[in-house]
């Protein structure tokens, strides 16, 4: 009878704790501290491992990290590569328990492995129409990169064996490409990761998530009613919650202003989105990212024209800051690192 009673007892309270409605949180103001500035700095490229220390890479072959010091933040560069007569602009970089990986953009295609030991080339791609745009890990062996089709599909590399060798992936193998679909080499944001599930964002004339549920061994594609149609217009930066709640926003950075179309979202896993706030809210940005801990209800948006928050799962947005930014990361629920043309910057968001 005791034992009775006392399941009794945890059944009511479970019962009176799922009737308490989670804190929704209010955020209304940004402050913005600047860790380094330079007129050259162009910040696409941005990282934050699990110990809270930075990376960020940029247009002219630089490289750069974040430290956290007991009195501030500090960012700063620490060396620049090149490849023969070649400055890489590095728009892609991925970080693991082991390694630093980044990857350019244009051909030729360079993806450096930089480990304790050394800093070497690991993928290289001559193809005169390779252009590459995001990179990701599954974990500290298997990682992905994504770019534009070079043949009658989107360019996806893989590794399994720590970055060591990249093997790209047959068209055989992959959905077809549509007409005028590529990537945007924006944020670094085109592919969310959550397990062993994959999420590729596609741009352009046609606008479509790639997904694999197997860390990439198969793929399916599933349409999206964001804008498109046009080079520029399309899905810019992606992120996933859980393996059920996704993001993904963008539109046409020609028309920033406009907010037709240009943000939408997904609770089944990326199977069917749905347009949110259309016609309102946010115009274009090039990336969105969840804030950790927010049980995917609350999301920070950025690009050249400023930051915006959401805290209804995009069905509303507030603008916080004309600050312009490319791309942001968390390190947690209050703290981000951005970067943007001519600067890194450390963003505390309060209510």
């Amino acid at each position: 009878m005791r034992l009775v009673i006392v399941c009794l007892l945890l059944v009511g309270f479970s019962s009176c704790k799922s009737e308490v409605p989670l804190k929704i949180r209010n955020i209304s103001k940004v402050g913005i501290e600047t860790l380094i500035q330079d007129s050259l700095l162009n910040v696409r490229a941005l990282e934050i491992d699990e110990k809270g220390v930075g990376y960020f890479a940029l247009s002219n072959g630089k490289i750069g990290e974040i430290r956290k010091t007991p009195i501030e933040d500090i960012a700063h560069l620490t060396f620049q590569l090149k490849h023969d007569t070649i400055t890489p602009n590095f728009r892609a970089l991925a970080v693991t328990d082991n390694a630093s990986f980044l990857l350019s953009i244009e051909s030729p295609t360079l993806l450096y492995k930089i480990d304790k030991d050394s800093l070497r080339l690991v993928y290289k791609e001559n193809h005169p129409k390779a252009f590459y745009d995001a990179m990701d890990f599954w974990n500290d062996d298997e990682g992905i990169a994504i770019g534009d089709p070079t043949d009658d599909c989107m360019s996806i590399i893989i590794t399994r064996d720590g970055g060591e060798t990249w093997t790209k992936l047959s068209c055989d193998n992959l959905p077809k490409a549509k007409k005028g679909e590529a990537a945007f080499a924006a944020s670094d944001t085109n592919i969310a990761i959550i397990g062993d599930h994959t999420w590729v964002a596609t741009g352009g004339k046609a606008s479509r998530i790639l997904y694999s549920s197997d860390k990439g061994k198969t793929w399916e594609v599933y349409n999206t009613p964001i804008t498109q149609g046009k080079e520029t217009t399309g899905i810019y930066s992606l992120d996933f919650y859980d393996d059920k709640n996704g993001f993904a926003i963008g539109g046409d950075y020609t028309k920033p202003n406009d907010t037709l179309n240009n943000k939408i979202k997904t609770n089944d896993g990326g199977k069917t989105w749905q347009v949110v706030a259309n016609g309102k809210g946010t115009g274009y940005r090039s990336c969105v990212q969840y804030i950790p801990n927010s049980n995917a209800k609350e999301l920070v948006a950025v690009g050249f024209k400023g930051i915006d928050y959401s805290n209804d799962a995009g069905n509303t947005w507030s603008h916080l800051s004309d600050e312009g930014f490319y791309t942001i990361r968390f390190l947690n629920d209050s703290v981000a690192y951005a970067g943007g043309k001519g600067r890194i910057s450390k963003l505390t968001f309060r209510e």
